[in-house]
């Protein structure tokens, strides 16, 4: 029978009534396989997955598939956002046998769960004769499929293993030119991004570029930074008529999504922008951070300050089936019933044309000029055009709410969480919002009170009141991060101090004699493969964030052991940067290391409000503490005088003379001087 229904995650309760024998991934379901002698189904995928969604109704829910599902095999569904650790594993094995991956991803196990054969998506035929060819197989020649399981299993292990270098890369700022150079050949000067579809946003990538742009004070590169933030925040991408991104675009313009809104992306993506508004004072940028925290506080916060997952790429249409996208797009018609003689006007801005034709007579909203431009074609002030656009929106929301929404994911995963909250951390810093900082902060009480148990270890998932799953190494640094970015905007030494254990959590029961972290704890149940999260993806790695953490703490808690771990991390992955998009958090890092990095201690009664003043500048390589108080904190030791608010910029642990001139810290901490 189906076990699904007695589970938590959205996406699994998705297949509770499909007419397959799922199991969720557990003990008893593995035990029930070798037990049985069966080989083992595992499919994995997520909620707002759309061939997901395809596959289960084309596949799952068909009878015929599902009696030789039943009658041959221990079938198991994962939520990989649930359990990434499996995820991992077997997508590796996929992109081993297939030479790619993605979700749905398919994999068929020995009964002891190696990989015998997988891929993605498979229609229903494809399905069922690859089904019963690998059953008879294993009837009639199981020594050849242990064999194949047990080479690709050495494969998958040799992948995963971490070996020592001999010769560390030296971290000359001067190695970095050669990839960034290397990287430029890569890039779309038309619509910004990479010069390849489909297009994912890739949010760290950008925040290397500005940051090592900005460093090196190279415009060029600065621009194509602002080229593709802008390209994206015009694009159907975003949601200009109800905030937030969708995962990624499936063209070259950044114009037609994948429909579905990722918290993950969404948290990211607010940091980025917040970072490139301090930098250029863009209102652009503004608009975007503004209307995607909007969408957050509306749509994906719970009630005690937690963060939803995601909403789902398809909801119903008119005729009462699932759709990708139909709860986004519009028709001629329908717009101009609503704009009536704004019409022209609204088509000359959002692209009602072929530029900004879908499919089927479906228009995505894009813009392809500024909002100038098109004011000056028409002979009207540009402010004037701004406000109708604003109106419109409000316009198109209000008759898009009356559609059937997207499904949420209402899941609230630990790591993702910790993105979002420091995206409201860093917007808070931006903009100076309070109630930024109170969703911050409330979701880090989450965090503390709900997701970090009495005996030291973190929960991975939060659903329906119960936290579930002990968690990844993905969890402990992502919010660490969230923590240090915490007090770095308010100066609460607790939050610096939460990181603090939580890193050092992670050295007794992360940390491998490899010199990096294991994603999974010491406490998990090894799985056919060991992972070590270490190349740079939609999300940093969780090995490069942690490392960041290691080198922030090293500097306030003047922890040698914390900075000489985070280095040998770095020189190791150094080594191996061949294409640098794939560890753009490690190279962020690097530059850390440069002569152009400070580190900026402000104390006194005034801290907080200079500090404050601080935030609001785009300095990516100072590292900022300070206090209102007598602090024990290392970094600030004998540095409070309660008569004065003084600064102190150091760089390399080596500090000038204290001053109360802010200009004259501006110009200190100025990489350019």
């Amino acid at each position: 029978m189906n076990e699904l229904s007695q589970e938590t995650s959205p996406y699994l309760l998705q297949h509770a009534q499909n007419p397959v024998h799922w199991k969720a991934w557990n003990e008893s379901a593995l035990a029930q396989a070798q037990y049985e002698n069966k080989l083992i189904i595992v499919s994995i995928g997520y909620s707002a997955c759309h061939w997901c969604h395809v596959m289960e109704h084309e596949t799952f829910e068909n009878d015929e598939a599902a009696a030789v599902m039943n009658a041959h095999f221990v079938a198991i569904k994962v939520d990989r956002e649930e359990r990434p650790d499996v995820d991992a594993v077997y997508m590796k094995a996929v992109q081993i046998m297939t030479g790619r991956g993605g979700w749905p991803l398919n994999a068929i196990c020995l009964p002891d769960g190696r990989p015998v054969w997988g891929g993605t998506y498979f229609r229903q035929p494809e399905w069922i004769a690859s089904l019963e060819q690998l059953q008879e197989l294993w009837l009639s020649n199981p020594e050849k499929m242990v064999d194949y399981a047990q080479k690709l299993q050495d494969g998958l292990v040799g992948i995963s293993v971490i070996e020592p270098k001999s010769q560390p890369t030296d971290l000359n700022l001067e190695n970095l030119a050669p990839l960034v150079e290397k990287w430029q050949k890569s890039f779309d000067w038309e619509f910004g991004g990479m010069a390849r579809a489909p297009k994912f946003m890739m949010p760290n990538n950008y925040r290397f570029l500005m940051h090592y742009g900005f460093l090196h004070a190279d415009q060029k590169l600065l621009d194509f930074v602002d080229l593709t933030l802008t390209r994206m925040a015009w694009g159907g991408l975003f949601d200009t008529v109800g905030g937030g991104f969708s995962r990624y675009s499936v063209d070259m313009k950044w114009h037609v999504p994948h429909f579905e809104k990722m918290l993950y992306d969404n948290g990211q993506l607010t940091s980025l922008y917040a970072d490139a508004f301090k930098r250029t004072q863009n209102p652009l940028y503004r608009e975007v951070v503004e209307k995607t925290l909007a969408f957050v506080l509306r749509e994906l916060t719970a009630p005690n300050g937690a963060f939803y997952s995601a909403l789902d790429a398809d909801s119903l249409d008119a005729q009462g089936h699932l759709e990708e996208g139909t709860f986004y797009i519009w028709t001629q018609n329908e717009l101009q019933d609503l704009l009536a003689q704004d019409f022209a006007l609204f088509a000359q801005v959002f692209n009602l044309n072929d530029f900004g034709h879908w499919e089927h007579g479906n228009y995505v909203l894009i813009q392809n000029e500024t909002i100038e431009t098109i004011a000056a074609k028409n002979g009207i002030a540009a402010a004037d055009l701004q406000s109708k656009k604003n109106d419109w929106e409000r316009l198109l929301w209000d008759a898009r709410e009356k559609r059937s929404r997207p499904r949420l994911d209402d899941k609230c995963l630990t790591s993702w969480n910790a993105i979002m909250c420091k995206g409201f951390v860093d917007a808070y810093k931006a903009f100076g919002h309070e109630h930024y900082l109170q969703a911050a902060v409330a979701n880090a009480q989450f965090l503390v009170e709900k997701q970090w148990s009495a005996e030291g270890h973190l929960w991975h998932s939060y659903k329906d009141g119960k936290s579930t799953i002990n968690g990844y190494l993905e969890d402990y640094a992502h919010t660490a991060e969230a923590f240090v970015a915490l007090y770095q905007a308010t100066f609460e030494e607790s939050w610096l101090h939460h990181a603090k254990q939580l890193v050092d959590y992670c050295f007794d029961h992360f940390y491998d004699a490899v010199g990096f972290f294991r994603f999974t704890s010491d406490a998990d149940a090894p799985l056919i493969a060991p992972h070590f999260e270490t190349e740079d993806n939609v999300i940093p790695a969780s090995n490069s964030v942690l490392a960041h953490v290691l080198w922030c703490l090293s500097v306030y808690f003047e922890h040698t052991h914390c900075e000489t771990v985070a280095r040998k991390m770095l020189e190791h992955m150094a080594t191996d940067i061949d294409y640098p998009s794939a560890y753009s958090n490690w190279l962020i890092l690097w530059l850390q290391q440069s002569n152009h990095t400070r580190e900026l201690a402000i104390c006194g009664p005034n801290a907080v409000r200079q500090m404050q003043t601080i935030n609001k500048q785009y300095w990516p390589h100072v590292l900022v503490g300070g206090a209102e108080h007598e602090s024990g904190l290392p970094f600030l030791a004998h540095r409070f005088d309660q008569s004065q608010t003084l600064f102190y910029v150091c760089q390399n642990r080596a500090c000038q003379r204290p001053t109360d001139n802010i200009d004259d810290v501006n110009k200190d901490l100025n990489p350019y001087r």
